[in-house]
């Protein structure tokens, strides 16, 4: 099945100017956008007072925000929230269901803490798109809309904003908390960084800041990032920045015109205003919770990195997007959810078991505070698995029907919406795709599907083309 084809609106064709593309900088320009200097290595920051559309409708009930777990690499709906236990061997799979707190819903047995979280959980077993490429399937996923061009697509600025750049765009934060945070690293596709997660025709300053929590071991014993450095407020003090403002003073009357100039101004007075403050400063430290507390998101770097994110959000950063993961291997095989080979162990023994326990424990905490009402949970991936298993005892890349979850924020737990037919393979009842799942992320924040957004040209584009669905 094929899914409904979203296109990016095209403007008049008086108004068609090719926008600055590509993130690849000189090293002139690189000293002037990039945050190496101050421990970050991608540029620009969000802008920390966004104008809202008037269009967007806030109103004080909605979610304030929102937390993005990303699995990825591509999650198998076939082992984790859409089981087929009466398909035949080569499509169930090794797996059995477990029926969980909500009479009629089972999910995967290796979910067991998350089937006691099903009451909080809107699980949606239909979402499909057309594309079975890890960057593109992401691109559909955090934008929303159709990848613009094919093979692995690094980031250009005439890409489309990702959901957290967008939603910048509507919120404010308080002064030296930036506007959208990315934990523990970039996402990256044999050695590239994946378009879909910036802030692409917004502009560099959409960019979502990159962070990585002080703590948290690879799960496994994996350990090695691929892709930009992030920032550790551990290794950044107000010190270390004062003795490289001497350096960058020298680079910034012949930069002063250069590309992305702009964005590194205001990286470099969002840093000093972050390490000038407390409030990310003090959410950093996971130190400050309980033993109990952090145990319970386990030890790993996808738990600390989700307990970090919930910490950011109370902080008031509006929303957080975490790469929830096994381990520390960004593009590689060690952590991500791509499973073409030994599909089972690896999803029993590391990637299942860390998604488990940080998002139960996510929702546990947040519930136990009495914030998951006003904080938004999406869990989303690229795409699903192949119905039949490969001879390698994998799953293969599958758009044509998957299942992500949302949570909190006024969803209504304990529902599935859409099924999947009796292999899994095509969407049965209720299809619906990326644009619809956006459009029902900003209904329930309070802002307008049909908001608009502005690009660096001025020109308007509706913030979802999506429909959205009756979870709440």
């Amino acid at each position: 099945m094929t899914a409904p084809r979203h296109e990016i609106p095209t403007p008049m064709p008086s108004q068609q100017i090719t926008l600055q593309s590509g993130l690849t900088l000189s090293r002139r320009n690189a000293l002037a956008t990039t945050a190496g200097m101050c421990g970050l290595s991608l540029p620009g920051f969000l802008q920390l007072q966004a104008s809202a559309a008037p269009s967007t409708g806030t109103s004080a009930d909605k979610a304030k925000a929102c937390i993005i777990i990303y699995c990825w690499g591509g999650m198998s709906h076939l082992e984790s929230f859409d089981l087929k236990p009466d398909a035949p061997s080569e499509i169930r799979g090794e797996f059995s269901p477990i029926p969980t707190v909500v009479p009629g819903i089972e999910i995967g047995e290796h979910l067991p803490l998350l089937a006691r979280h099903t009451d909080k959980l809107a699980i949606v077993r239909s979402i499909n798109h057309d594309d079975s490429s890890h960057g593109r399937g992401m691109y559909w996923n955090l934008t929303g809309h159709r990848p613009p061009r094919a093979g692995n697509i690094p980031p250009m600025r005439e890409d489309w904003p990702s959901l957290p750049a967008m939603i910048s765009k509507f919120r404010s934060a308080p002064r030296g908390v930036p506007t959208a945070v990315r934990l523990p690293y970039p996402m990256v596709d044999n050695n590239t960084l994946q378009a879909g997660e910036y802030g692409g025709w917004l502009g560099v300053k959409y960019d979502p800041i990159v962070m990585r929590p002080a703590s948290g071991e690879p799960f496994g014993g994996v350990s090695r990032t691929l892709g930009s450095e992030v920032l550790d407020l551990s290794e950044v003090n107000a010190e270390r920045l004062a003795s490289r403002r001497q350096l960058l003073a020298a680079f910034e009357a012949p930069t002063q015109r250069a590309i992305g100039y702009e964005g590194f101004q205001h990286f470099h007075g969002l840093a000093e205003e972050i390490l000038a403050g407390s409030a990310v400063k003090n959410a950093y430290n996971l130190d400050r919770e309980t033993p109990q507390v952090r145990e319970s998101y386990g030890k790993h770097l996808g738990g600390q990195s989700l307990l970090l994110a919930r910490r950011l959000t109370e902080a008031g950063v509006p929303v957080v997007q975490v790469c929830c993961s096994a381990g520390d291997l960004n593009g590689g095989s060690g952590d991500m959810w791509d499973t073409h080979g030994d599909n089972f162990n690896r999803l029993k023994k590391n990637l299942l078991p860390v998604l488990d326990r940080a998002t139960s424990a996510l929702l546990q905490d947040l519930s136990d505070r009495g914030t998951l009402d006003e904080t938004l949970v999406v869990l989303l991936t690229d795409f699903g698995r192949t119905p039949h298993i490969n001879g390698a005892a994998g799953r293969d890349h599958y758009p044509s029907v998957y299942s992500v979850a949302l949570a909190g924020g006024g969803i209504q737990g304990g529902q599935v919406y859409g099924s999947s037919d009796r292999k899994g393979a095509f969407p049965k009842t209720q299809p619906c795709t990326p644009p619809d799942i956006h459009a029902t992320i900003f209904h329930a924040l309070g802002i307008s599907p049909r908001a608009e957004l502005h690009d660096m040209l001025n020109r308007p584009f509706p913030v979802s083309d999506g429909e959205v669905l009756p979870l709440s």
